[in-house]
Protein backbone atom coordinates (compact mmCIF):
# COMPACT_ATOMS: atom_id res chain seq x y z
CA UNK A 1 0.00 0.00 0.00
CA UNK A 2 2.79 2.69 0.82
CA UNK A 3 4.58 1.97 -2.06
CA UNK A 4 1.73 2.69 -4.21
CA UNK A 5 0.74 5.89 -2.39
CA UNK A 6 4.44 6.82 -3.33
CA UNK A 7 3.94 6.26 -6.78
CA UNK A 8 0.73 8.21 -7.45
CA UNK A 9 2.40 11.27 -5.43
CA UNK A 10 5.85 10.99 -7.40
CA UNK A 11 3.36 11.09 -10.46
CA UNK A 12 1.23 13.95 -8.92
CA UNK A 13 4.31 16.19 -9.57
CA UNK A 14 5.18 15.01 -12.78
CA UNK A 15 1.93 15.01 -14.36
CA UNK A 16 1.22 19.05 -12.79
CA UNK A 17 4.47 20.44 -14.22
CA UNK A 18 3.13 18.68 -17.22
CA UNK A 19 -0.09 19.24 -17.53
CA UNK A 20 0.12 22.98 -15.88
CA UNK A 21 -0.50 26.14 -18.20
CA UNK A 22 0.61 28.54 -15.30
CA UNK A 23 4.12 29.97 -14.13
CA UNK A 24 6.69 27.71 -13.27
CA UNK A 25 10.11 27.78 -12.38
CA UNK A 26 13.45 26.41 -14.12
CA UNK A 27 16.42 26.31 -11.90
CA UNK A 28 19.36 26.00 -13.81
CA UNK A 29 22.90 25.19 -11.13
CA UNK A 30 25.48 25.08 -14.12
CA UNK A 31 24.24 28.09 -16.01
CA UNK A 32 23.55 29.60 -12.38
CA UNK A 33 20.08 31.35 -13.49
CA UNK A 34 16.50 30.80 -13.03
CA UNK A 35 13.90 30.79 -16.13
CA UNK A 36 10.80 31.93 -15.72
CA UNK A 37 8.46 29.65 -17.28
CA UNK A 38 4.63 29.73 -18.58
CA UNK A 39 3.60 26.29 -20.01
CA UNK A 40 7.02 25.76 -22.41
CA UNK A 41 7.31 29.26 -23.11
CA UNK A 42 10.43 31.27 -21.44
CA UNK A 43 8.82 34.63 -20.24
CA UNK A 44 11.65 35.90 -18.49
CA UNK A 45 15.36 34.73 -17.11
CA UNK A 46 17.18 35.92 -14.28
CA UNK A 47 20.87 35.51 -14.58
CA UNK A 48 23.98 35.28 -11.80
CA UNK A 49 21.73 33.04 -9.09
CA UNK A 50 24.06 31.65 -6.84
CA UNK A 51 23.79 28.15 -4.98
CA UNK A 52 25.29 26.36 -2.06
CA UNK A 53 28.85 26.21 -1.59
CA UNK A 54 29.00 22.35 -2.32
CA UNK A 55 26.81 23.09 -6.04
CA UNK A 56 24.05 21.06 -6.49
CA UNK A 57 22.93 17.71 -6.26
CA UNK A 58 21.12 15.23 -4.06
CA UNK A 59 20.83 16.59 -0.33
CA UNK A 60 21.07 14.08 1.77
CA UNK A 61 22.05 15.87 5.21
CA UNK A 62 21.26 19.02 6.91
CA UNK A 63 24.35 21.06 6.82
CA UNK A 64 25.93 19.45 3.11
CA UNK A 65 25.72 23.29 1.78
CA UNK A 66 24.02 21.11 -1.33
CA UNK A 67 21.46 22.75 -3.28
CA UNK A 68 18.79 19.62 -4.11
CA UNK A 69 17.77 18.63 -7.62
CA UNK A 70 14.09 17.91 -8.17
CA UNK A 71 11.02 19.12 -8.76
CA UNK A 72 9.19 21.54 -5.12
CA UNK A 73 7.09 23.67 -4.72
CA UNK A 74 6.98 27.16 -2.99
CA UNK A 75 5.36 26.10 0.50
CA UNK A 76 5.92 29.80 1.94
CA UNK A 77 6.74 33.28 1.71
CA UNK A 78 8.27 34.88 4.28
CA UNK A 79 8.32 38.72 3.12
CA UNK A 80 10.16 39.72 6.92
CA UNK A 81 13.22 37.55 6.14
CA UNK A 82 16.96 38.64 7.39
CA UNK A 83 17.73 37.52 3.17
CA UNK A 84 15.55 40.56 2.52
CA UNK A 85 12.65 38.07 0.83
CA UNK A 86 12.44 34.35 1.59
CA UNK A 87 10.51 31.89 -0.88
CA UNK A 88 10.70 28.85 1.34
CA UNK A 89 10.40 24.77 -0.98
CA UNK A 90 8.64 22.12 -0.39
CA UNK A 91 12.08 20.03 0.66
CA UNK A 92 12.25 17.19 1.45
CA UNK A 93 10.11 15.67 -1.18
CA UNK A 94 8.59 12.22 -1.61
CA UNK A 95 11.78 11.14 -3.59
CA UNK A 96 14.26 12.78 -0.95
CA UNK A 97 12.39 10.98 2.00
CA UNK A 98 12.35 7.99 -0.20
CA UNK A 99 16.16 8.32 -0.85
CA UNK A 100 16.46 9.53 2.82
CA UNK A 101 15.12 5.84 4.45
CA UNK A 102 17.14 3.61 1.58
CA UNK A 103 19.93 5.67 2.84
CA UNK A 104 19.47 5.12 6.21
CA UNK A 105 19.60 8.89 6.86
CA UNK A 106 16.01 8.62 8.22
CA UNK A 107 13.79 6.41 10.14
CA UNK A 108 10.51 5.46 9.08
CA UNK A 109 8.42 7.48 11.28
CA UNK A 110 10.28 10.78 9.90
CA UNK A 111 9.75 9.14 6.36
CA UNK A 112 6.14 8.61 7.31
CA UNK A 113 6.24 12.34 8.01
CA UNK A 114 7.30 13.74 5.18
CA UNK A 115 5.06 11.74 3.01
CA UNK A 116 1.97 12.69 5.00
CA UNK A 117 2.63 16.40 4.60
CA UNK A 118 2.84 15.86 0.77
CA UNK A 119 -0.47 14.09 0.52
CA UNK A 120 -2.08 16.35 2.86
CA UNK A 121 -0.53 19.27 0.77
CA UNK A 122 1.59 20.63 3.76
CA UNK A 123 5.10 22.15 3.89
CA UNK A 124 7.38 18.69 4.96
CA UNK A 125 8.78 18.90 8.31
CA UNK A 126 11.97 21.73 8.27
CA UNK A 127 13.73 19.86 11.00
CA UNK A 128 14.65 16.77 9.86
CA UNK A 129 18.48 14.65 9.37
CA UNK A 130 17.76 15.71 5.82
CA UNK A 131 17.79 19.16 6.70
CA UNK A 132 15.01 21.77 5.51
CA UNK A 133 14.62 25.53 5.00
CA UNK A 134 15.68 25.45 1.67
CA UNK A 135 14.38 28.51 -0.36
CA UNK A 136 14.94 31.01 -2.74
CA UNK A 137 15.92 34.03 -1.53
CA UNK A 138 17.92 37.68 -1.56
CA UNK A 139 20.58 39.07 -0.03
CA UNK A 140 19.11 40.88 2.49
CA UNK A 141 22.56 42.70 3.80
CA UNK A 142 25.24 40.14 2.51
CA UNK A 143 27.67 41.54 0.16
CA UNK A 144 26.53 41.76 -3.81
CA UNK A 145 30.37 41.65 -4.19
CA UNK A 146 30.57 38.02 -2.69
CA UNK A 147 27.45 37.16 -4.11
CA UNK A 148 28.77 37.92 -7.95
CA UNK A 149 31.91 35.97 -7.16
CA UNK A 150 31.45 32.50 -5.84
CA UNK A 151 28.34 30.03 -4.49
CA UNK A 152 27.91 30.79 -1.13
CA UNK A 153 24.70 29.68 0.11
CA UNK A 154 24.27 26.69 2.78
CA UNK A 155 21.61 25.21 -0.04
CA UNK A 156 19.29 27.58 -1.43
CA UNK A 157 19.50 29.45 -4.05
CA UNK A 158 20.25 33.33 -3.90
CA UNK A 159 19.37 36.40 -5.80
CA UNK A 160 20.37 40.31 -5.36
CA UNK A 161 17.15 41.68 -3.72
CA UNK A 162 16.67 44.05 -6.51
CA UNK A 163 16.27 40.29 -8.52
CA UNK A 164 14.21 38.68 -5.88
CA UNK A 165 11.36 41.77 -6.06
CA UNK A 166 11.77 40.71 -9.63
CA UNK A 167 10.99 37.61 -9.36
CA UNK A 168 8.15 38.05 -6.91
CA UNK A 169 5.37 39.38 -9.38
CA UNK A 170 5.92 35.68 -10.75
CA UNK A 171 5.45 33.72 -8.23
CA UNK A 172 3.38 32.88 -4.94
CA UNK A 173 2.05 29.94 -2.66
CA UNK A 174 2.45 26.70 -4.42
CA UNK A 175 4.67 27.82 -8.01
CA UNK A 176 6.25 24.77 -8.69
CA UNK A 177 10.56 24.74 -8.72
CA UNK A 178 12.31 22.39 -10.96
CA UNK A 179 15.96 22.40 -10.14
CA UNK A 180 18.45 20.79 -12.33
Amino acid sequence: MLRIILFLVGSFYALTASASSGVWLLIDTNALKIEVKKGEQTVDIIEGIAIGRSGAGQKLRRGDDITPYGEYRIGWVGEKSSFHRFFGLTYPSVQDANNGLRKGVIDKYTHSNIINAHLDNRVPPQNTPLGGRVGIHGLGGASEKIHKTMNWTHGCIALTNKQIDHLSQWVNTGTLVKIK
